[in-house]
């Protein structure tokens, strides 16, 4: 017995290995299904919710065509290539056109606006000289309106700088799904996450190698990899990578992960900016949509799946080439494509566009305006996160015209003065006074160049482009004044501070006399605007310009009138605008519409119209202010403007020449442009000699309607004797046409003997 216990003591032991480790098996069973939980629960919840950062994406404001539009067909086809429409002899695609000799044949593409949608179609533009004359369906029948898509001219990307376009699994073409799974997953739609054939077909494949040289991992996992895990290779990275692939095909179908997938795989960098996805492939490397790919195109996006980087088109184009065309050879072997359509698919070029287009936008200082515009009613992480869709008001070709104008005219100015190239800093504001819709903006001479923005930021005296509110304070009802009011243009002096006094001069150091006040205005007469200024009162002026839209303070001090007063050059478009709306302050906007990524409208920027003046007083200004380019400061660089348009404007010259303005407008179009120096040293340039210039090329461009506004209420014309101001018949010599508020006009009187036409004496520019 003794022998007995003995022997069980010394078996005994024996079984507390086996509890252990039964023991250590149900704990580790248990972590992980833990594990599995919580694993599933984190695919779950980041699946099942907002998978993607989407950044926002900003478009230019839609060409709209219709009857009567006034646009040539040479400009009608530039806004289409600036869309990356191909010109082609059968329009067998959207996103095609094709130019004849009486008009144009274009396929509009799609596109969701916050309206509705405008369906891809077919339509015959005909022309008549330089406007629209028909628009014809497929079918011959009119149609009434064309809205083209809007051209994509920015991005607010997320933090880490992933950028994508998410495309749905529908609208992918079934030739890129089966060129993609015969390259990278023959058996997705039968394996459950993991291809143990796959596996090992790659493991032979390596050994025989010596190398890597083949993956065997499904497109599940390429999508756990890239979606949930790192891109460190280590045990534990691969086998987490196959259970959560197992437990993505568990909870999820297969379309949806291959949605995800094609929405995912990384396809490319633009400096910091990450390539995902396959939409956004399409267009970082062929500048069209996905739905516009031919096979050769598609080839070249699936090859990239193995490799962006080793096989980046532009930098290797004949590794690139290589792996396409052995994508197309698997597709020929499995039966996807033909024989003959594979010889012709290899035979292509790669089809790339040689550049990439720009990482943010290549309307720096434009996007600038739309984001301080957009912080007012959106935060920063909504706009880097929610997809949304961003419609503003910029005009591509405006924004073309102004910085060819800007950068060229600078050059050249530069060549004639001797200047060193580069000296000479410049920024030009272009708007639709009547909606205040900024059109175009350009920061600096370097369009694409982001940075400081002068058209936004450069704080600088106006010189005399503040006169004309000076001119309407004094033509406001009660004032007394007219355009044939008599202005002492004569020496002044004004006690400045306790021992000082102001004595201002006239640009030409001259004097006039007795002046009128439209002759004062057209020729900037500094003296002249100063005694109508004290007579006015200064803080009628200052309260003038708060009205025209300036919202900065303004000192109430003598100096005020003839420019000590800083502005941007968007500020002086404001004030402006206000004069060429007659009145109507429009705040101005950059942004039209904000849509959701679901593209329901979430805000939209509408008309804000507020009368500040009464129509009359500023009509009878603005048609003074046409004296500026005929007669005036102005009419020396006007003189190229063929068929002498009736345009309004005001040049402005500082102190020392440091700074030339001019701010002009026809019915359709305004523009500010300031020219100087970013170290505020002098330039030797009046308004005239630079900043006219540039606005007088750009306008070459723009081609604006003539200011030709009907008479307000309460405005009359009459027939004026130029010098001396009396009403007079029309053919009387030196007899000017002029408008006046009802019952302000002078009393009639005789003809004089003679002519009248006083003699053309510049101003200050």
């Amino acid at each position: 017995m003794a022998a007995a216990r003995k022997r069980q003591k010394r078996r005994a032991p024996r079984g507390f290995p086996v509890t252990w480790l039964v023991l250590a098996a149900s704990v580790g069973l248990i972590a992980f299904a833990a594990y599995g939980v919580w694993l599933d629960r984190v695919i779950r919840t980041q699946f099942e919710g907002k998978r993607w950062a989407l950044p926002a994406r900003i478009y230019a404001r839609p060409l709209e065509l219709y009857s009567d539009l006034r646009i040539t067909p040479a400009e009608l086809a530039q806004e289409l290539e600036r869309l990356d429409y191909q010109k082609t002899a059968r329009l067998d695609r959207p996103g095609s056109y094709n130019r004849g000799d009486t008009g144009l044949d274009l396929y509009v593409r799609e596109f969701r606006f916050w309206d509705g949608s405008e369906p891809s179609r077919r339509v015959r533009v005909a022309f008549s000289g330089d406007r629209v004359s028909r628009l014809a369906g497929d079918g011959g029948g009119e149609v009434p309106l064309v809205r083209l898509e809007p051209l994509e001219i920015g991005r607010i990307y997320p933090s880490h700088n992933e950028d994508r376009v998410l495309v749905r699994r529908d609208e992918v073409r079934p030739i890129l799904i089966k060129a993609l799974l015969a390259v990278e997953d023959r058996a997705f739609y039968t394996h459950w996450g993991l291809d143990p054939r796959a596996i090992a077909r790659a493991l032979w494949a390596n050994v025989k190698a010596g190398d890597i040289v083949q993956g065997g991992s499904t497109l599940t996992q390429q999508l756990v990899k890239n979606y949930f895990l790192n891109q460190e290779r280590t045990l534990w990275r691969k086998l987490n990578e196959a259970f959560m692939a197992v437990l993505l095909e568990n909870r999820f179908s297969k379309d949806e992960i291959l949605e995800a997938y094609l929405n995912e795989v990384y396809l490319g960098q633009q400096g910091p900016r990450a390539i995902h996805g396959f939409g956004l492939a399409s267009e970082f490397y062929f500048g069209r949509p996905l739905q516009e790919l031919r096979l050769p195109e598609v080839a070249l996006l699936v090859g990239l799946v193995r490799g962006p980087t080793q096989y980046n088109p532009r930098r290797t184009p004949q590794r690139a080439l290589a792996r396409r065309n052995l994508v197309l050879d698997q597709m020929l072997e499995l039966g996807l494509i033909g024989a003959e359509e594979t010889r012709v698919a290899r035979a292509a070029p790669l089809g790339v566009r040689p550049d990439a287009g720009f990482a943010n936008s290549p309307y720096p200082a434009f996007l600038d305006l739309v984001r301080r515009q957009l912080v007012q009613d959106y935060r920063d992480e909504d706009l880097r996160s929610e997809g949304l869709q961003i419609f503003t008001t910029l005009a591509p070709p405006a924004q073309a015209h102004a910085e060819k104008a800007l950068g060229q005219r600078l050059a050249a100015i530069e060549r004639q003065r001797k200047m060193r190239a580069g000296t000479l800093e410049g920024a030009v504001v272009v708007v639709d006074p009547k909606s205040g819709e900024v059109l175009a903006v350009v920061g600096g001479r370097d369009p694409r160049l982001p940075g400081f923005n002068r058209a936004l930021d450069a704080v600088r005296p106006v010189g005399s482009l503040v006169k004309p509110a000076v001119y309407l304070a004094a033509l406001l009802p009660g004032e007394g004044f007219t355009p044939v009011s008599r202005l002492s243009d004569e020496p002044v002096q004004i006690k400045a501070a306790p021992g000082q006094l102001w004595t201002p001069q006239n640009y030409d150091r001259r004097t006039h006399g007795k002046v009128t006040l439209q002759s004062a205005l057209a020729h900037s007469y500094n003296l002249a605007t100063v005694s109508l200024g004290l007579r006015v009162g200064l803080r009628k002026v200052v309260r003038t310009l708060a009205g025209l839209g300036l919202g900065r303070e303004v000192p109430a001090y003598p100096s005020v009138l003839l420019g000590a007063v800083d502005m941007t050059p968007l500020e002086a478009a404001q004030v402006y605008q206000t004069l060429a709306a007659l009145g109507f302050r429009l705040p101005l906007r950059a942004i039209r519409e904000v849509t959701g990524p679901d593209h329901k409208p979430l805000r939209r920027y509408g008309l804000s119209v507020e009368q500040a003046f009464e129509p009359a007083p500023v009509y009878v200004l603005d048609t003074l202010m046409l004296s500026v380019l005929r007669e005036g400061t102005g009419q020396r660089p006007y003189r190229r403007l063929p068929g002498s348009p009736a345009l309004a404007g005001k040049t402005g010259t500082t102190d020392e020449l440091r700074d030339s303005w001019f701010a002009g407008f026809g019915a359709d179009r305004l523009a500010v442009v300031w020219v100087g120096r970013d170290d505020n040293k002098p330039t030797g340039l009046t308004g005239a000699d630079g900043a006219l210039e540039v606005w007088v090329d750009l306008m070459l461009g723009l081609t604006p309607a003539a200011w030709e506004p009907p008479a307000p209420a309460g405005v009359e014309w009459f027939w004026v004797d130029a010098a001396g101001g009396d009403r007079v018949e029309a053919d009387c010599p030196g007899a000017t046409r002029l408008p006046f508020l009802s019952g302000t006009a002078p009393p009639e009187a005789a003809c004089r003997g003679r002519s009248l036409a006083p003699d053309v004496v510049f101003g200050d520019g």
